[in-house]
């Protein structure tokens, strides 16, 4: 893979080792869960590059427990991937405590964090993902359950969240503080509401606050890290120990390369030819068919990821299609050795933004779900329903 050195920023905020919980991460860096992305194969591929926290897509805690077969292919795992870490969803006390049990007890993952972050309607109206934190007495029970049998096995617990709701709902200071008092291991915070979605700007002067309010456990910030130099200056603004990268390595999973240099205060960054860019979507492609033993389906999945990995490259809008179609290995093969593998990276035109951006949204949210930050009995029986019918996000 193609490098070369940038002028050098700078000096890199010192970030002290990245301890969870009794694991140590070689980079303080975790890859986000995004549902349909972080897979095995996604996973694998950008370990290649970099250290840190590679984090599973969201599993639904009901669904883990009831071993429904997409659950189970959720948390398998490489045997070279080590550390292994788990992401679940619940808005219930009892099934992730069952969750969290099955994990330890089947030794199915090494860390496991929780989901108060999704924003996606399916998700906050049955009250999970960014709803939930708004009910404390909630919230803090569902910590404190899977903190509880996570303990059995030794296993950090952590919370990934965003802000709130909307810019009158927040609730990730209380939740912080929830999280550290009820025993996590680490929070996440994305410095948007759910009803940003992913529009704007993140609030990076929210994650300072937070790391402001919570003192005994790491602070993780994300949001809008699209380059290395991106992550340094979050940890030098708002002081966090350490970064979540999500829509930021779509397409460039050699950006935990650049992290790493980053973080250790070298100025090299990866910058690849479109001939080393074809060489890592068939990489991808290969991890994505050993992962679901089924070349159709490794073709398929590839799919979503072209414009990704051929952003600012000057392809041919047919050919880009024609790749975005693939359907058989030997396709792929023809129409990637069509490239100009020689063209140098297009600079600027490769960096920023990727992935879903959208516009703000009224929040999808049960009846009544404002009215207090309580919860009845009512509102707990209705919540344990609901998880049964919420999977992805």
């Amino acid at each position: 893979m193609g490098a070369m050195t940038d002028p050098a920023p700078a000096t890199a905020p010192s970030v002290p080792t990245l301890r969870i919980g009794p694991l140590t991460a070689p980079s303080p860096v975790v890859l986000a869960p995004m549902a349909g992305v972080t897979n095995s194969a996604f996973r694998l591929l950008c370990r290649r590059y970099g250290g840190g926290l590679y984090v599973s897509e969201m599993v639904t805690s009901r669904a883990l427990v009831e071993r429904t077969p997409e659950s189970m292919r959720l948390v398998s795992f490489a045997s070279s991937e080590r550390p292994r870490s788990i992401q679940l969803y619940t808005v219930d006390p009892a099934t992730v405590a069952a969750a969290v049990r099955m994990v330890v007890e089947e030794d199915l993952a090494d860390h496991v964090d929780l989901n108060f972050g999704c924003p996606v309607a399916k998700v906050t109206r049955k009250g999970g993902g960014a709803a939930l934190p708004w009910k404390t007495e909630l919230f803090a029970r569902i910590v404190r359950n899977a903190v509880t049998e996570a303990a059995r096995g030794d296993l950090p617990l952590t919370v990934k969240m965003r802000k709130g709701i909307d810019d009158d709902h927040l609730t990730y200071l209380d939740a912080g503080r929830i999280a550290e008092a009820e025993g996590a291991a680490a929070v996440a915070l994305h410095g948007r509401t759910a009803a940003q979605h992913y529009s704007g700007t993140a609030d990076w002067g929210a994650i300072a606050r937070l790391k402001e309010a919570v003192t005994t456990i790491p602070v993780l910030g994300n949001g809008d890290i699209w380059s290395a130099d991106d992550a340094v200056e979050m940890v030098r603004r708002t002081g966090c120990d350490g970064i979540v990268v999500g829509r930021g390595c779509l397409g460039r999973p050699w950006l935990f390369a650049d992290l790493d240099a980053a973080f250790a205060g070298r100025p090299e960054r990866v910058r690849p030819t479109l001939g080393e860019v074809a060489a890592v979507v068939r990489e991808h492609t290969l991890l994505l068919v050993e992962h679901f033993a089924d070349e159709g389906r490794a073709c398929r999945e590839i799919r979503k990821h072209i414009a990704w990995y051929l952003k600012g490259y000057t392809v041919g809008g047919e050919l880009r299609a024609r790749l975005a179609m693939v359907s058989t290995l030997d396709d792929q093969a023809e129409l990637l050795a069509s490239l100009d593998a020689e063209q140098p990276y297009p600079g600027d035109a490769a960096e920023g933004a990727r992935g879903r951006q959208g516009t703000p949204q009224r929040v999808n949210l049960p009846d009544g779900w404002l009215a207090d930050r309580s919860i009845s009995a009512d509102w707990a029986r209705m919540l344990r329903e609901a998880e049964v019918s919420v999977s992805g996000g």
